[in-house]
């Protein structure tokens, strides 16, 4: 088993390979601009892990880990456009760089990618990886779709919440692990597992990162805290708020996300406030720890030593501990 920064390299050098000039320019140009702007690998270096703890070589999986993160990043492209997102990374978004019908069609492009990096597996490896691929992407699509739905809904509960976080960021963290796993030629119950526990990581990595939006340190999140409560997102510790809070804090947080006058910075402190003093934020905090531990629970059932078990429980340990 390797650290994480020794997949996260091997991973970059195996994508700067794939990311060369190719013609016509202005198609893949976009392409490589998109997977070259960073971020933290994390779901190709969860594909590699996994391989190499079911006892393959991670090289043998580079193409399945490159697959998830052409696929995260088309997503991106196309949320980008959706959200009218000026930056992405610190850096000039794609439809922004060129114009939107490039985003669109380079966001395409990059689809059918991703599907073609299974084509070198055998037909048995090849046919699993397109199955969970199609599942996945049709799921985080939906899971975009109940995003956007929220935007005009004021009824959304938990359960709905955690559904369209679960689809639009966790089933990707489990295709993620469980495509590791089908390539080392697991069997398909600890492939199974595999994907549960990166599904419930996903979704207290997508909890924690709700929480870090408000009460992160600007310094190591790399967003901007509060962008969130700026744009009125009904994340988990809004809608604990809602359930949480005394008629009187209820009342206040929704004048506060249509009050045109109050100033950023007074209405980021003021929300933060109701978040902290009707108990949302140690909710919040609370679940990223039970979906963390539900992750744990799911490796006591998987076949493999205490040693990796170990390896995958401090992974989990270090999201979870998470600040950026």
């Amino acid at each position: 088993m390797q650290n994480i920064e020794v997949y996260q390299k091997s991973f970059i050098n195996y994508l700067e390979d794939f990311a060369t000039e190719r013609e016509p320019v202005n198609l893949y140009e976009p392409v490589n601009y998109i997977l070259k702007l960073g971020g933290k690998r994390l779901r190709p270096v969860l594909t590699l892990m996994t391989a190499e703890i079911f006892g393959a070589e991670a090289k043998v999986a580079m193409n399945a880990a490159l697959s998830v993160e052409v696929f995260h990043n088309f997503s991106l492209i196309h949320d980008d456009i959706m959200d009218d997102a000026p930056l992405r990374r610190g850096q000039q978004t794609v439809h922004e760089k060129w114009d939107i019908n490039t985003g669109i069609l380079s966001g395409d492009a990059m689809l059918i990618l991703a599907y073609q990096l299974f084509e070198d597996y055998e037909p048995k490896i090849f046919q699993s990886l397109a199955k969970l691929f199609s599942k996945t992407a049709l799921e985080v699509c939906e899971g975009q779709q109940y995003d956007i739905d929220f935007e005009t809904r004021n009824d959304v509960t938990i359960p709905e919440y955690l559904k369209m976080i679960e689809y639009k960021t966790a089933v990707l963290v489990g295709a993620a692990m469980k495509m590791g796993a089908i390539v080392a030629g697991a069997s398909e119950e600890d492939q199974n597992l595999i994907y549960d526990f990166g599904r419930f990581l996903g979704i207290a990595f997508q909890l924690q990162d709700d929480y870090l939006d408000a009460f992160g340190n600007p310094e190591t999140f790399g967003k901007q805290v509060g962008g969130d409560i700026l744009e009125n997102k009904k994340t988990y510790l809004y809608l604990k708020t809602l359930m949480l809070g005394t008629n009187e804090q209820k009342t206040r947080l929704l004048d506060l996300m249509t009050d045109h006058l109050v100033s950023e910075d007074e209405k980021v402190k003021q929300v933060k406030m109701l978040f902290n003093t009707s108990g949302a934020s140690e909710a919040t905090q609370l679940a990223v720890k039970d979906y963390t531990e539900k992750a744990f629970g799911v490796l006591e059932r998987l076949n493999l030593s205490e040693g990796k078990k170990q390896v995958l429980k401090q992974f989990g340990i270090q999201l979870m501990n998470r600040r950026v």
